[in-house]
């Protein structure tokens, strides 16, 4: 049994007494009154449970980007979006419960316990316009519920500036009086501070390379400068690291420690003090998700990550994989030779030469039937037991202390502030933790890796980013970041703010293989699977058979690298005119009557 709330637990209380929209409408008369609704914290607390529900649920790896795919691909990714694709997450359900809130808060008398909850439901609102912001850019603000005659249905866009600033004051206050104490699955000032971090560095890095972006141009004369939001990221990042009492967990070496932090059913297990929230699952209680059976169906996501992620991980010694020079042939080098010796969060995060599930003793090699790349995702991946789909419960991390170690290096290099003690804080605990060498600055900026800012490779291209003077150090902590928080949906808003979506038009290549032939991809001396030209797998095949141009495609043909969305890919495009922003739905359009406005670039062919 789990220690602390069960707000998964509470959820279905929570929900009875909240009725979905019905308590925001009408109050029973025999329980509650608008005179006395959430007088007390046990009402309080009730009331905000169902707000967990904001974060994500299930297994979560965020939307598919450059670094990993599945069998059937995110319309993002193939460019195939439309202004009529559903709500496209423009719903306001939850923001009518927070406000709701807001308006009855002041029924509870204990000011303390007012503030707490304020706090809380604060943190919330930031949150749920965060992701509205990422989407959309301009967006209403609200900060009351909406009666059906209320003139604000129809109200257009507000600034984003204005959006952000008001984000900016609903965290501070959650700062100033969430709970200090350390929760797994509550939400603390300690959660508030790492919110901060990572929506003041998006909109900060936002600003800085999307600078010609039409709707940036319309921001009021008085908007904030990009610098503004990065020092506040920079901030609230420092005084997490500095007060927080969160580290980098380590506890079980460096072989071990990284994929220890996803292979936990509770997430305090071995004195774990990474894990700011995360979400609780719980087999007792019939709160489960599906990674296991994800990773092993064949007919579910067939996850894998890219050739260019593989590529991007380092030596064991810290030297570049992609350096022709030292490491000559690593393009087409084959799978049980490209994985030896490398940064050990590569065997961490992917099935590689001598892998062994959670629990058990077997070897066991990657199965291109389960992985559409190849290389097969481990994260959240538990021992055979769970297997069944939706039987999996180990927790989900929703916030952890690497990610705002990251944030704060990141915006103290856009800043150009940073110095090698900035570095010594915060990438070097993360590489300790895998027995990694130190990133170096000055290096880092006299010789930036190519790989990085290679065109053929999906590398980033920005102008500013080239003209940096810290260009070296921005692309290693830009590595670094896509290495630590692999799978744990950050990547895709990354590329964005970042503005590189043309990396999405790369093909998404998988495995390298030269031919016909068999393969022991586990390093034991047993081949695993075999590529096979012709009417039949040859005599003596081993036990797993592809044959090329049907079963497996291959970029070269009958050799080259797991090509599987191969046939799809022509169109696939990115404009940067419009994939930058989601388009709004044609409904919401239609019901202000054309006063919400089009994202730029999308059409809709409604003439209001």
């Amino acid at each position: 049994m789990k220690n602390g709330i069960k707000y998964i637990a509470l959820l279905g209380v929570s929900l009875f007494l909240c009725s979905c929209e019905g308590l925001l409408d009408r109050f029973p008369l025999d329980k509650l009154s608008p005179e006395t609704f959430l007088s007390s914290e046990a009402e309080m607390q009730t009331y905000t449970n169902a707000l967990y529900t904001m974060f994500p649920s299930g297994f979560f790896l965020g939307k598919q980007n450059d670094t990993w795919v599945c069998r059937d691909l995110d319309d993002e990714i193939r460019g195939a979006r439309t202004p009529n694709s559903g709500d496209g997450g423009w719903s306001w359900t939850a923001l009518r419960r927070i406000n709701t809130f807001m308006e009855y808060a002041g029924n509870c008398k204990d000011e303390a316990i007012r503030n707490q909850y304020t706090g809380l439901v604060r943190f919330f609102r930031a949150y749920f316009y965060f992701e509205k912001v990422k989407q959309f850019g301009d967006v209403p603000w609200y900060d009351h519920t909406l009666g059906s005659d209320d003139p604000d249905l129809y109200k257009a866009r507000d600034s984003r500036e204005l959006v952000m600033q008001k984000m900016v004051e609903d965290i501070n206050f959650a700062i100033d009086n969430l709970p200090k104490e350390h929760s797994d699955y509550r939400v603390t000032k300690w959660t508030a501070l790492a919110l901060k971090s990572r929506f003041c560095l998006f909109e900060g890095t936002f600003r800085k390379y999307h600078a010609g972006d039409v709707t940036l141009a319309t921001l009021p004369s008085d908007a904030k400068p990009y610098t503004w939001y990065l020092e506040q990221a920079a901030d609230a990042a420092d005084k997490f690291i500095a007060s927080s009492g969160y580290s980098i967990y380590n506890k079980e070496g460096a072989d071990a420690s990284y994929i220890g932090l996803f292979t936990k059913y509770n997430v305090s297990e071995g004195t774990n003090r990474e894990v700011i929230l995360a979400r609780d699952y719980n087999v007792e209680y019939g709160v489960t998700h599906s990674a296991n059976a994800d990773y092993t169906s064949t007919t579910m996501g067939k996850r894998g990550l890219t050739k260019k992620m593989v590529a991007s991980y380092l030596m064991s010694d810290g030297s570049r994989f992609t350096d022709s020079a030292t490491n000559p042939g690593w393009e087409t080098m084959e799978f049980a030779d490209e994985t030896q010796n490398r940064d050990p969060r590569l065997a961490q995060t992917i099935r590689t030469p001598g892998y062994c599930r959670l629990g058990t003793t077997t070897r066991l090699a990657p199965n291109l039937k389960h992985s559409v790349t190849g290389y097969a995702p481990i994260k959240y991946f538990m021992g055979p037991s769970d297997d069944v789909s939706g039987q999996s419960y180990c927790d989900i991390i929703l916030f952890r202390a690497a990610e705002v170690y990251l944030n704060y290096a990141e915006a103290k290099a856009e800043l150009g502030t940073v110095t090698q003690a900035d570095i010594d804080r915060t990438i070097k605990p993360l590489r300790d933790r895998v027995g990694m060498p130190n990133l170096n600055m000055t290096t880092a900026n006299a010789d930036p890796d190519p790989f990085l800012t290679n065109a053929a490779w999906g590398g980033y291209s920005n102008p500013v980013l080239l003209a940096d003077a810290n260009k070296g150090l921005i692309l290693e902590i830009r590595r670094e970041r896509t290495i630590e928080l692999f799978g744990e949906g950050f990547r895709y808003y990354d590329v964005i703010r970042w503005a590189e979506g043309h990396v999405f038009e790369v093909p998404l290549y998988g495995m390298y293989f030269h031919g016909a032939d068999s393969y022991d991809l586990d390093g034991d001396g047993v081949n695993d699977i075999t590529l096979y030209t012709g009417d039949a797998a040859p005599v003596g095949h081993a036990p797993s058979t592809f044959k090329i141009g049907s079963e497996i495609k291959l970029s070269e043909g009958t050799s080259g690298y797991v090509d599987f969305h191969q046939d799809s890919r022509p169109g696939w495009t990115w404009n940067d005119g419009k994939d930058y922003y989601y388009p709004i739905p044609i409904k919401d359009r239609t019901l202000t009557g054309g006063v919400l406005t089009q994202n730029p670039g999308w059409s809709d062919s409604l003439s209001l």
